[in-house]
């Protein structure tokens, strides 16, 4: 197989013995990427106008504080972003003020009458404006999007070297599947990048292969619950012991179980 640059991580990730090569891909890429977001990133004003305005999801704000690596550069980064997103709730509210003040002086008649009327009082305006700002925020994470950016560049890749490279197909198809949200991802790739005839054969490929994997994985967790009754306590564990874990991966991806 001729490996070029950008299909080494490809490559490597699928030599790796595990449930999904996707997740393997996608951990490495995630760790470089929390490095990055505590180092040369902060140099950058890009970088730092990103962090500003995206902030992090919780499991990768715990990442970048887990890491304990440079706490006064994760430091000065929640400094500047809440510094942002404060800024934009105070513009919210600020040019509603006025009208929330005056909600405060409407009278009882007037709050009941307002109760079955569909016009929105300023407040509610108020209300309904932060919640979607709020919602907005909570959608976004700085690492999470340059994730997915990359991912589906590197499913770009998996899809050209299954049909341009024989080895990697047969790599590809001794694996035991994929974790359901790259089943997900490998689906969309191959409605983005593939014509109906490349996908119509990827997709059988692809499904007959994961559904191998998930009766298999559902079989060795059906032995695990099973090694807990008194009857089967003396049968072998076979590959059930890690089965628990496997699974949980199988159908959510990278988590940090313990």
């Amino acid at each position: 197989m001729k490996e070029k640059i950008y299909t080494i991580p490809v490559t490597d990730a699928f030599r790796v013995e595990c449930e999904c090569p996707l997740c393997v891909l996608e951990k490495k890429l995630e760790d470089e990427y929390v490095d990055y977001a505590l180092g040369p990133s902060l140099m950058e004003p890009d970088g730092r106008m990103d962090t500003n305005e995206k902030g992090f999801c919780r499991p990768h704000f715990e990442a970048l504080y887990n890491k304990q690596s440079n706490r006064l550069g994760l430091g000065l980064i929640i400094d500047t972003h809440i510094g942002e997103q404060t800024s934009k709730l105070k513009k919210l509210y600020e040019l509603k003020a006025e009208g929330v003040e005056k909600d405060k002086g409407i009278s009882l008649m007037k709050n009941l009458s307002k109760k079955l009327s569909s016009k929105q009082t300023e407040t509610e305006k108020l209300i309904d404006e932060l919640i979607v700002e709020l919602g907005n925020l909570e959608n976004k994470c700085s690492i999470c999007c340059k994730l997915d950016y990359t991912m589906d560049r590197y499913i770009d890749v998996v899809l050209y070297l299954w049909f341009k490279e024989e080895e990697f197909k047969s790599l590809f198809n001794s694996k035991k599947g994929f974790c359901l949200k790259h089943l997900k991802q490998l689906l969309e790739g191959a409605k983005k990048y593939l014509n109906a005839k490349e996908s119509a054969v990827f997709v059988s490929n692809l499904l007959n292969i994961q559904f191998e994997n998930l009766n298999r994985i559902q079989q060795e967790v059906n032995w695990f619950t099973k090694k807990f009754d008194y009857r089967y306590a003396d049968e072998p564990w076979g590959n059930s012991k890690d089965a628990l874990a496997r699974s949980i991966q199988k159908i959510v991806g990278n988590c940090g179980l313990k």
